[in-house]
């Protein structure tokens, strides 16, 4: 569920609501009961980054597996050793 910030116009009075997106808007002022209380306009919690990755994202999931040497001495592919 989204989070909303409200404020009072008449006095100022200002908190966060957890709501449903198919919640009513809140019109009554918690703290004065005056019917100034507006929802707010904030900034996000996540920004796009690259090829569809959150920059909020956990991205050190599965590392790629290190692939084995080409030949037993591990020097590089040499036509004396053979792979077993």
């Amino acid at each position: 569920m989204p989070i909303y910030e409200y404020r009072c116009d008449s006095c100022g009075f200002q908190k966060e609501h957890l709501q449903k997106m198919s919640d009513p808007q809140l019109t009554t002022c918690p703290e004065c009961g005056q019917e100034s209380y507006s929802k707010l306009l904030s900034a996000a919690g996540f920004q796009l980054k690259g090829n569809g990755w959150y920059a909020t994202d956990f991205k050190g999931g599965s590392k790629k597996a290190e692939t084995p040497p080409p030949c037993q001495t591990g020097e590089g592919s040499c036509s004396s050793c053979v792979a077993s």
